[in-house]
């Protein structure tokens, strides 16, 4: 069963079972691969996405679900000022090793960053909890998004 999905800001039909995670509607539905599969239990946060703007597990959210929302991938956050910002911080404080949970992290850091302009190091480590990161470059993910809040302030 065809269901169609807005994905940055394009429609796309997919035509897969409702019960499908988005995350693999995105990566094999419509062919975009940034968004990584990690765990498949929304554990590990490599599979973040927006649906309307708000950081959630692409593994854990049915296709069904997702149909008629906004949903923006890695692909397509770098095109907002806070996606610059963090992406910007990100290249310039080294925060990637191996890079798999980067775009995790990323869509996760944006999403904390339109809800908390000003982060304090417990709101950082509070939203960002959720994304594992097997290289553990916490404290260079914690200083790029407090110099990513610093240039848009």
């Amino acid at each position: 069963m065809a269901k169609t999905l807005n994905v940055n800001g394009k429609t796309h039909n997919v035509d897969m079972p409702p019960d499908t995670p988005l995350l693999w509607a995105i990566r094999d539905g419509i062919g975009l691969t940034g968004t990584k599969y990690g765990c498949g239990i929304a554990q590990c946060g490599a599979c973040t996405v927006h649906i309307d703007g708000n950081a959630v597990r692409s593994c854990s959210v049915p296709l069904s679900a997702a149909a008629g929302k906004r949903i923006t991938t890695i692909e397509n956050v770098g095109t907002t000022r806070n996606g610059r910002a963090v992406q910007a911080a990100w290249e310039r404080l080294d925060v990637v090793q191996c890079g798999y949970c980067q775009s995790g992290q990323i869509m996760s850091a944006v999403a904390l960053l339109r809800d908390k302009p000003a982060p304090t190091d417990a709101d950082i480590d509070a939203a960002m909890a959720g994304n594992v990161c097997r290289c553990a470059t916490y404290a260079r993910i914690r200083a790029a998004i407090h110099e990513a809040a610093k240039n848009l302030a």
